[in-house]
């Protein structure tokens, strides 16, 4: 199974806003960092999309190792 690259060991603040879609980047290959950029492509990995239900700052995981993507969990503490 393949596995993601790490792109940072420490999630990612950005600014969202609520009801618009947004592609969180799975591979860690994107250049547009924590969102897609279509680096996946000829990988096993897809990009996630996501709707935030509210508007303001989130945490989203660089690492790409999380259980709960987008979002940060801590595993790169593990890393």
């Amino acid at each position: 199974m393949e596995k993601a690259t790490v792109y940072q060991k420490e999630p990612m603040e950005v600014k969202v806003e609520a009801g618009e879609t947004y592609y969180w980047c799975a591979c860690g290959k994107s250049a547009k960092q924590p969102f897609c950029d279509g680096s996946h492509e000829k990988t096993a990995f897809a990009p996630l999309a996501f709707t935030p239900e509210t508007s303001g700052s989130v945490h989203l995981c660089a690492c790409k190792q999380t259980k709960n993507p987008p979002y940060c969990d801590g595993a790169h503490k593990d890393l």
